[in-house]
């Protein structure tokens, strides 16, 4: 069993889990690495998600260190979000989960 703060996990694998559980942070993470990273153009992306839980997903990601939300001193104020050097390595994980997504869907469908 290990241990981070004061959560325990089974293994380091649940770790990894508990960062991307949450509404849509694996879309989001993709969004962000193909270049969709201004709050509007997610929301838009993803009209099922509420600005608040959109907000609160970033949030998350960015206190995981897999996002930087970098602000310009415009106006109107301009806010995009970035994947960290931390956040790419975790982008092959999530591609190689969505290709097995696929797969398992049209497995699926042929049954």
């Amino acid at each position: 069993m290990e241990e981070i703060g004061s959560t325990e996990y089974q293994c380091p694998s649940d770790v990894f889990l508990q960062i991307i559980k949450g509404k849509c942070k694996t879309t989001l993470i993709v969004l962000i690495k193909k270049g969709r990273n201004r709050f509007g153009e997610m929301r838009r992306t993803l009209p099922t998600i509420s600005e608040r839980m959109l907000s609160r997903q970033l949030d998350e990601l960015e206190k995981d260190g897999i996002i930087r939300r970098e602000s310009f001193p415009e106006v109107p104020p301009r806010v995009e979000y970035f994947l960290t050097p931390y956040g790419e390595t975790i982008y092959p994980i999530i591609r190689e989960m969505r290709k097995w997504g696929y797969i398992h869907l049209e497995k699926q469908q042929s049954v």
